[in-house]
């Protein structure tokens, strides 16, 4: 049986875990500025994208710890990365036309 710390330091470790991934794929872009002009992004970007990534990864660890049957972990984990490329998409060249379009 897990005691609460136990509980608690796996939750942070998690956590920890996430926001490492987010700050290693932002730094993606970082590095590609440095180097070429075809890579424009300023601290808007970085925050949004941050935050686009953050909640995409939290939102597959709690569908990681809370769903136990893998065909339905598999399914909602796709579906929330669909969403997150479709957001993304639109974000960047606005396939859809929104007001939030990047064009």
């Amino acid at each position: 049986m897990k005691t609460e710390t136990q509980t608690n330091f796996n939750l942070t470790q998690r956590l920890a875990t996430v926001i490492g991934i987010v700050a290693l794929i932002l730094l993606i872009p970082l590095v590609a500025m440095q180097f070429t002009k075809e890579v424009n992004w300023d601290l808007a970007d970085f925050i949004i994208m941050g935050i686009l990534l953050l909640v995409t990864g939290m939102s597959i660890e709690v569908v990681s710890r809370k769903i136990r049957s893998t065909k339905l972990k598999l399914a909602l984990t796709l579906i929330i990365l669909f969403v997150l490329f479709l957001v993304w998409a639109e974000l960047a060249v606005g396939i859809f036309g929104s007001p939030f379009a990047g064009n």
